[in-house]
This record gives C-alpha cells, structure tokens and sequence, in this order.
C-alpha cells in the first residue's frame, strides 16, 4: 500500500491555529464590542444593548472572514486580539465612569 504525500504537519497547525483565532477571537472580540456600544451609544439603555448585539454578528462573522484572509496565522492572532484588547479596555473605562 503507498501513503500518499499529505500536507506537512506545519501547514495543518497554521489552519487549525486560524481556526481557534477565528472561532475564539471573533467571540471575544465580538462580545467585547457588544459590552462596548451598549455602555457607550447615548441611547436607551435596552436599545443600546439590541444595536450592539445586532453589529456584534457583522463583526464576529468580520473577524472569521479576515482570519483566514491574513497572511499568517500570528497575523490573525493579532489582527483579533489587538482590538479585543483596546476594546476591553475601553469598555472597562467606561464601566468604571458610570459607577457612582
């Protein structure tokens, strides 16, 4: 029986790390983004939170998309962790202003 050349070990650990980052980091950063707009936009509070989960799909499915269209998998590592972190800062500043 012959074993047929499959794809190196490398190329298969950089889809899969792409796919962690899309799954994963598009949650987070998804959500990150939802908590943001619903402390941030100068609406009602409930209609604040129903735009930020509505948007929040536009960019989970945004960041699943650019992922894969990255050159390399620590490029889409960073291309969603970088903004999951300014956004959890950010939501956290403005938590922390609202508070008495």
């Amino acid at each position: 029986m012959k074993r047929s050349a499959g794809l190196p070990l490398s190329y298969r650990l950089a889809v899969v790390s792409r796919s962690l980052a899309a799954l994963l980091g598009g949650y987070v950063l998804a959500s990150l983004f939802s908590v943001c707009l619903a402390l941030l936009l100068p609406l009602p509070q409930v209609d604040a939170t129903l735009t930020g989960l509505m948007l929040s799909f536009v960019i989970y499915v945004l960041a699943f998309i650019g992922c894969f269209a990255c050159r390399s998998a620590w490029r889409a590592w960073l291309g969603v962790l970088l903004p999951s972190v300014l956004l959890g800062l950010l939501g956290g500043f403005a938590y922390w202003m609202q508070q008495p």
